[in-house]
């Protein structure tokens, strides 16, 4: 087992993938709000949504270049004007624009490029709809627009962009027990690894959010049980399955912060709905990054540890 471990962690570093950075290197989020908000009074676009661009490209590419406050990277295709899909009755030579008043378009600026993404949006309109049109024009890419919309919405909620604060998925004075199991062989539904970590905890312990998110999914999986799934600011799918029950009134869509309680230990699953007792109760959190492109497992344990050690430390 430990060698399939290595074997996907070697794979890993082979496609460049990075585990996902959960605070910022510097504080600069009253920076990006105050950029965020300059932009939203010139263009009209809610910042929220300017933001939820922004954030969605800082996890996609590397860190903002020294200088800059945004990850925004704008297509030079798209900046000069030849991609013929956009809209060149309002760009005829490409949707840069200057932004800052400087007199120069500078696809290196951040109020540049913010205030051509708020005039790109402008072209289809202001309302959520519109927005959504918008953004799946430009990536073509329906999970993109769905973590972009969800973002807004929990930048909508709390007005910051600074939220770093997590939750250790279950009460630390529950009696509980987990250990690293991420990649480990699993039988039912044929061969597979164990993408996640297991914490086995008593029938009906309260399961919370780790994290700032939205209700993607919720319902009967197969292999999970009954299961909640939360998209996170960090394009990261956070899944809870074999759950005995779900908070009332949960549904999708809702907005969660660290430590909401969505539901209670249990051991559902394995079965068509309402398969339960084929193992001890447990939860099973995973973690699922997304690049743009695809979305892979990775082992939670490291992040588990650290936030339970946060939650001790209080």
């Amino acid at each position: 087992m430990k060698m399939i471990r290595v074997m996907l962690v070697m794979l890993s570093v082979l496609l460049g993938v990075s585990h996902p950075v959960y605070a910022e290197k510097k504080d600069d989020s009253q920076a990006r709000m105050a950029l965020y908000q300059k932009t939203e009074a010139v263009t009209g676009i809610p910042w929220e949504y300017l933001a939820a661009v922004d954030q969605y490209e800082r996890q996609i590419h590397d860190n903002p270049k020294e200088g800059r406050l945004t990850a925004l990277e704008a297509d030079p295709m798209f900046w000069t004007g030849t991609a013929g899909e956009m809209p060149t009755d309002f760009f005829p030579e490409g949707w840069g624009g200057d932004g800052n008043g400087d007199g120069k378009t500078d696809i290196n600026n951040d109020e540049d490029v913010l205030w051509s993404l708020g005039q790109y949006i402008n072209s289809y309109g202001t309302t959520k709809e519109d927005i959504k049109i918008a953004l799946w024009n430009y990536y073509k890419r329906d999970l993109t627009v769905q973590t972009i919309m969800n973002t807004a919405k929990v930048f909508q909620k709390f007005q910051t962009v600074s939220l770093t604060d997590r939750s250790f998925p279950v009460p630390i004075e529950a009696n509980y027990s987990y250990r690293t199991t991420w990649g480990d062989a699993r039988g039912f539904g044929g061969r597979r690894i164990h993408e996640g970590t297991d914490i086995f905890a008593n029938y009906g312990v309260p399961v919370k959010s780790t994290t700032y998110g939205v209700i993607e999914m919720k319902g009967w999986n197969r292999y999970g049980g009954w299961r909640v799934g939360i998209r996170d600011i960090y394009n990261i799918y956070h899944y809870y399955a074999h759950l005995q029950n779900f908070s009332e009134d949960l549904k999708v869509g809702d907005v969660v912060q660290p430590g909401d309680v969505i539901g209670g230990v249990g051991a559902s699953g394995y079965g068509p709905p309402g398969t339960s007792g084929k193992f001890p109760p447990h939860l099973h959190y995973g973690m699922y990054q997304d690049n743009g492109n695809n979305e892979w497992s990775f082992d939670p344990y490291p992040y588990l540890k650290r936030w339970e050690r946060m939650e001790k430390n209080k």
